[in-house]
């Protein structure tokens, strides 16, 4: 069944608080990410929360990354969604878990926009006519 994208859920236990607290490391993070997907970054804002926490999303051409953190909890939660037709592979799993020093991680792949049985062709959009 055709897929437009695909959304990885990652889930990251017992890591680092000191690392998901620093707001240029998780950015960093994400950015080494959304390579290893061979995404073309758009933007990137980065939010750092008082008294800790980080908030990062990466607009990139095939969809976005994004990860919140809870350094009180040793926890992050990740996103990585693309309307790539590569694979996410486990090596973007594998670098974020070594980057926040998780001891423990689960993750969950959505297909997301199965057309199968459903609006199967694209739109047409009328272009309204000026004048």
């Amino acid at each position: 069944m055709k897929a437009l994208g695909q959304h990885l859920l990652i889930e990251l236990y017992g890591c680092d608080p000191s690392i998901l607290d620093n707001l240029e490391h998780v950015r960093q993070t994400l950015l080494r990410a959304a390579e290893l997907v061979s995404a073309s970054v758009i933007q990137v804002v980065a939010h750092k929360f008082q008294p800790c926490g980080v908030t990062v999303v990466v607009a990139i051409a095939e969809s976005h990354l994004s990860v919140h953190t809870w350094p009180e909890y040793g926890y992050a939660a990740v996103d990585v969604f693309t309307c790539s037709p590569e694979p996410i592979t486990s090596d973007v799993q594998e670098f974020l878990i070594q980057s926040f020093r998780a001891s423990d991680a689960t993750s969950m792949e959505v297909k997301r926009g199965l057309l199968a049985g459903r609006w199967a062709r694209p739109a047409v959009v009328a272009s309204q006519a000026s004048g």
